[in-house]
Order: C-alpha cells, then structure tokens, then sequence
C-alpha cells in the first residue's frame, strides 16, 4: 500500500481487535503528534510558503481528529492517559539519519518520514475496518481516516518533491531506501510483540 514494503502482520490486528480501547487511546495520541510533528516543521521553514501553508492546513485536520478520537474515548468511559514513547516513529527517524544514500537535505527526509508514517497509518486503519464492523460510529470515522491518511502521505511526498527543487527521481529514490529502513522496524516490532499501538 502507498510506499509501504511490507504489510502488517495477521497478529496486529488480532491483537488490536482485543485491545481496542488501548488502540484508541494511543490513536489519540498519534494524532496530537502528528498535529504537532506538522507545527514544527513549519516554524522550522517559514521561508518556504508551500510547507507552511500545506503542513498548518494539515496539522489543523490532525487536531481535529485528535479531538473526534478524544469525544469518542470519552463517552466510553476510556480515560486518556499520558502518550508512551512512540518506539516506532523514533526508530524511523534514528533510521533515516543513519541512512546517508542518496543524500537529501534533512527537510526531504523530514518530510519523507512523516509519509511513510502516514502510509502506516493508513494500511492499519483499512484493517481496523474489519475490526470494527460493528461498530457503525467507529467504521465510519475509520473509513474518513483512512482516505485523510492517503491524502496525507501525498501531501508529504509533494512538498518532499519541492523541498528537493522538483527532483522527483531523487525524492523517489530516498523514500525507497527509508520503505525498506520501515519495513525492517515493523518486523521487529511485531516479533517483539508490541501491537496495542497503531505502529507498533
């Protein structure tokens, strides 16, 4: 799906299924640090109008679902508590910083990173679907998201384009190398068995 070089395993949405209220909470959490992850980039390159505008517009979509994901926890009596360490999106980034070939300026891989996050999401949200098929208020907020993350991932891939002077080829190439640095961690942390998470 998207970018991604392999799916998530039958055991991740098995184990979120039986641990979906854990699932929303840290949900809840993704939302308000990709909101958050978009903010920063934009401070950081106020000099470039497109990422600015793009990534402000898209951190407003993201604390919009942070707070749908917080009313729908809230009359379910799920408190939300304090977001663990995102183990996943920190092995990315550590990955991406590792990875010196072909060389982008840092904001390409920023940018890259946070498409593949949102190509993540994206494939573990199509799962959930059939997690929650009874569930009409959570299947329809999840069907929303899953084409609000695909827009996402193209929207990061677009401006990683730009940010690159329009070399599409080298920005190609990048997210083909980070694909494979993803598709390394989700294995590991599926054999470590950390699936209340929705990277993990």
């Amino acid at each position: 799906m998207l970018c991604l070089k392999v799916a998530s395993d039958d055991a991740w949405i098995l184990e979120a299924a039986r641990g979906l209220e854990a699932v929303l909470a840290d949900h809840a959490h993704c939302e308000m640090k990709a909101a958050s992850n978009a903010l920063s980039l934009a401070a950081r390159h106020p000099d470039r109008p497109a990422v600015v505008r793009a990534l402000t517009d898209l951190a407003r979509e993201e604390i919009d679902h942070f707070q749908r994901v917080f009313e729908v926890l809230s009359r379910r009596g799920i408190v939300l508590g304090p977001p663990e360490v995102d183990t996943y999106a920190r092995e990315l980034r550590r990955a991406a910083a590792a990875a010196t070939k072909p060389r982008v300026e840092p904001l390409v891989d920023r940018l890259l990173v946070g498409a593949i996050i949102e190509a993540r999401s994206c494939e573990r949200f199509k799962l959930l679907l059939g997690a929650v098929s009874g569930d009409p208020e959570l299947h329809a907020f999840y069907t929303e998201l899953f084409a609000a993350e695909a827009r996402h991932y193209r929207t990061f891939v677009d401006l990683a384009v730009g940010a690159a002077g329009g070399d599409a080829a080298l920005v190609d190439a990048r997210l083909d190398v980070l694909s494979s640095l993803e598709a390394s961690i989700v294995v590991r942390l599926a054999a470590a068995a950390r699936r209340s998470t929705m990277h993990g």
